[in-house]
């Protein structure tokens, strides 16, 4: 059973289950709209992980994962401020793409605006059909400012996101995983379910393995062809060099683990 670790009024909720941390944004009453404080509390789950945490799940409590920005803080704000404001969830962010270990998002109901760009952060995503997919922004008078203009054109290209902003188009859960928002679409429930089996197969890796693949392969594909493939076997070398690697090898030499299998 998962074991808690936050008070019922926290805006996140806390709980661990074996190597799986599970991190919930806890505003449901909002939809789970994104403030400052839900913001840092998110950023303090991050910062100095126990060592024997191998994945991440995040999640939203209630019926849905988040319905973005919470308008009523930006009443207040000068453009000094502003400026800062983004810079903050910019470094929330970044700790969650560079995390140490795989970070999956359970995604329901509104994943929209701020909500859609905490979840593009994430390495992997996973919806149920009640997952729906916008950027209200052009509509609201702003731009994203969470690192959306970054990540999400890189999974969805360019001109489909200038479309959401400009035209305020919704997307179904169905559509997202056709088009790149999602990997995995779920039945009705099944997000965190979904996510948590995701994430201990993935905590059962070889932790220099999954290091690789989150830190290693983004700079890889991003990179000039030649020094990709550069880099990629001198990843490739440290991984095959570890210790933990060497024995899983032997393991399967010797058929103590299962071959590959169509799903």
């Amino acid at each position: 059973m998962p074991e808690s670790s936050a008070g019922p009024d926290s805006v996140v909720t806390v709980e661990r289950a074996g190597a799986v941390l599970q991190i919930g944004l806890n505003r449901p009453a909002k939809r789970n709209a994104l403030n400052d404080t839900l913001i840092l509390a998110l950023g303090a789950c991050l910062e100095d992980l126990p060592r024997d945490v191998r994945a991440i799940v995040i999640h939203g409590v209630g019926e849905h994962f988040s319905a973005g920005l919470d308008l009523s803080e930006l009443t207040e704000r000068d453009a000094t401020e502003g400026l800062a404001h983004s810079r903050m969830w910019h470094r929330v962010f970044d700790r969650i793409q560079h995390c140490r270990v795989p970070v999956i998002a359970a995604l329901r109901g509104a994943v929209i605006g701020g909500g859609l760009e905490l979840a593009c952060a994430a390495h992997i995503r996973v919806a149920e059909p009640s997952a729906y997919f916008a950027l209200p922004e052009g509509q609201r008078g702003i731009f994203v400012g969470g690192g959306g203009s970054v990540r999400l054109p890189r999974l969805i290209g360019v001109a489909r996101m200038a479309d959401m902003m400009l035209t305020g188009r919704v997307y179904s859960a169905a559509e997202g995983v056709a088009l790149g928002f999602t990997q995995y679409l779920t039945e009705a429930g099944g997000a965190l379910a979904k996510a948590m089996e995701l994430a201990d197969k993935i905590a059962g890796n070889a932790p220099l393995t999954n290091f690789a693949v989150l830190q290693a392969l983004p700079m890889i594909a991003e990179s000039n062809p030649q020094a990709g493939l550069i880099m990629e076997s001198l990843m490739a070398t440290v991984a095959q060099s570890d210790k933990e690697a060497k024995q899983r090898i032997r393991d399967f030499l010797d058929r103590k683990t299962a071959k590959v299998r169509p799903g």
